[in-house]
């Protein structure tokens, strides 16, 4: 059994493999330091890397990043949005921050709030959006959804001046804010989805509201520590915000009115895509990894 299990066990090229596709699927990849301390299976020693790497067929370096050989990843442009992260990406977290505050302040059913996506992952360009991850009271997807984007609308205002890319840009403001995730507590526990993806997004996100509430998260879905132990203690304690508003203001019946409003607006987003195939490939692509979790239907 014990010879089994040693053969079972993934060598360090696999779980390399297996990180760096991870990786090139939303887009980016890694410098080898990096990519040792964010391994599927438990970080690796930084010094281990680049000689596995020189040795493999199937990984390779470019632009001092690890990718897989063949891969459609386009180096020098994530190596110019690590580079543009560095200069714009405190600055968009604190102002991320600052959103994550006034939505909690506004709305007593928004329990965390967690930056993910680029502004996260260390790619942030200034041409970007804010993805916003939340957990929210049971019955109250809908209206968070609707609560946030107004929120952002408003806070938008503030950034007309922001360069947009096919993504971002809109007819009054730029998209600044987004929600990328929005679970309710008893989706929470447990998660349907405890694949390395969703174990991934939890590592790389960054939680700015309710952080005892994703360490319960973590703790209540023990599959996930098998993907990434470097879970386990990540996430740190944050301030929690006491709203200013009773939670009798937001029933549960309102969620159902906002699932219309919110649809509505999502579609008409969507119509504004029509002729832009790479944004609607982008959502696609988006929505395929939110599943099951998506709010509207296609």
């Amino acid at each position: 059994m014990a010879v089994a299990a040693v053969l079972a066990r993934p060598s360090l090229e696999d779980r390399l493999l297996r990180t760096t596709e991870l990786l090139e699927r939303r887009g980016y990849a890694l410098p080898p330091d990096r990519l040792a301390s964010v391994c599927l299976g438990g970080p690796l020693p930084p010094e281990a890397v680049p000689g596995v790497v020189a040795a493999s067929r199937r990984l390779a370096f470019a632009e001092g990043l690890v990718v897989t050989t063949g891969s459609s990843a386009r180096p020098d442009s994530i190596r110019r949005r690590q580079a543009s992260h560095a200069l714009a990406g405190a600055l968009f977290l604190g102002e991320a921050r600052h959103f994550a505050e006034r939505l909690a302040r506004l709305c007593p059913f928004v329990l965390s709030v967690s930056v993910a996506g680029s502004l996260a992952s260390g790619g942030f360009a200034p041409a970007d959006d804010i993805d916003l991850n939340l957990v929210v009271e049971d019955g109250r997807r809908h209206l968070a959804y609707v609560a946030l984007n107004l929120l952002a609308l408003l806070s938008a205002r503030r950034y007309r001046g922001k360069p947009v890319d096919t993504h971002t840009t809109r007819p009054l403001a730029p998209r600044v804010m987004t929600a990328n995730l929005i679970l309710e507590r008893s989706q929470c526990f447990p998660l349907a989805r405890q694949d390395e993806d969703m174990a991934y997004e939890l590592l790389v996100a960054k939680p700015l509201l309710g952080g005892a509430l994703l360490r319960e998260v973590v703790s209540a879905n023990p599959r996930l520590l098998e993907h990434f132990p470097q879970l386990e203690g990540r996430i740190g304690a944050t301030a929690d915000v006491v709203s200013r508003l009773p939670d009798w203001l937001f029933p549960a019946w309102l969620d159902r009115p906002a699932h219309g409003v919110g649809a509505t607006a999502w579609r008409f987003m969507q119509w504004t895509r029509r002729h832009r195939p790479d944004a609607l490939a982008r959502v696609a692509y988006v929505r395929a990894c939110m599943r099951p979790y998506t709010l509207f239907d296609a």
